[in-house]
């Protein structure tokens, strides 16, 4: 049986691949082994390092998870605010790049720009270096969560920016003709509908906040990477709490894909299911037509 877009392996094909997977599953096998071997060299087994993660009879086991867990909730915190902040202004980005006039939407392109092409740990070194030189005093948090906002809010407002763009020019037409504003066009039909299709989008860029909410290491804002660094420094096990500290960022960022999945495939069903009805009346209007 052949496929439409390749041919099905054959006899020598399927022969070669199986080669190929057995020797690539034993080079795996042989790093792992090689791997486990080198930490067991080390002490990398030994109870005491993995005694304060994993074992609640353990002495520090309270006081580390408790440092973790309040590590955290500052991420999650700063994840947050960043997220709400960053919408915001990223919605306002993109209402004045779309509905504001040639003459001065430069500067919203020029703002756009300017902090897309910035990497987001240099936007946050700025603004808690600079900020303090004109006497604003704000805690790390805060630092942390406008350097964030600031890099976020261009990226928000290009994905709704692209969701608007994406509607039918006839929607905005329609509604010059019965006399709104541009800025009404923008406010009651386009950003509404851009939202829906984009919603997506944004889910997954709450993914990328939340993992640079580690960034807040630079400026010792306590979160969920610097406890765990503290944690190191006090237990002297880095290998096995950065793996707690990697499986909790993979386990959160995880979730919140498994989020914009399931969202975009609801979206697309109700999309379908709206269009089923619009369907049926225009075949019974044909019917009746003909008949």
């Amino acid at each position: 049986m052949s496929s439409v877009l390749y041919d099905a392996p054959g006899p020598r094909a399927r022969r070669n691949t199986l080669i190929a997977t057995a020797v690539g599953g034993l080079v795996v096998v042989g790093l792992l082994v090689l791997a486990a071997v080198q930490l067991a060299k080390n002490d990398q087994f030994a109870g005491d390092k993995w005694g304060p993660i994993y074992n609640p009879a353990n002495q520090y086991f309270v006081a580390t998870w408790r440092a973790l867990g309040g590590g955290l909730v500052s991420t999650l915190e700063a994840a947050a605010l960043t997220l709400v902040l960053a919408l915001a202004v990223g919605t306002a980005l993109a209402v004045a790049r779309v509905s504001s006039s040639p003459a001065y939407r430069w500067i919203v392109v020029g703002f756009v720009e300017l902090f897309r092409g910035l990497p987001v740990v240099v936007t946050i070194f700025l603004v808690a270096r600079v900020l303090p030189e004109f006497g604003v005093s704000l805690p790390p948090l805060w630092y942390l969560v406008i350097g964030l906002t600031l890099y976020n809010c261009v990226i928000i407002a290009e994905i709704v920016r692209a969701g608007v763009n994406a509607l039918p020019r006839g929607q905005s037409e329609a509604a010059y003709a019965v006399g709104l504003t541009r800025f009404q066009v923008v406010r009651m039909i386009l950003l509404p509908q851009a939202f829906r299709i984009m919603l997506p989008a944004l889910i997954s860029q709450l993914v990328v906040v939340l993992k640079d909410t580690s960034l807040g290491v630079f400026i010792s804002y306590e979160e969920l990477l610097r406890r765990g660094n503290i944690a190191v420094q006090n237990l002297g096990n880095p290998l096995q709490t950065y793996l707690v500290v990697g499986a909790i960022f993979v386990i959160l960022n995880y979730g919140l894909s498994k989020l914009a999945q399931y969202t975009e495939r609801r979206l697309s069903r109700g999309r379908k299911t709206a269009k089923a009805p619009v369907a049926q009346v225009a075949a019974q209007a044909s019917t009746s037509t003909g008949d």
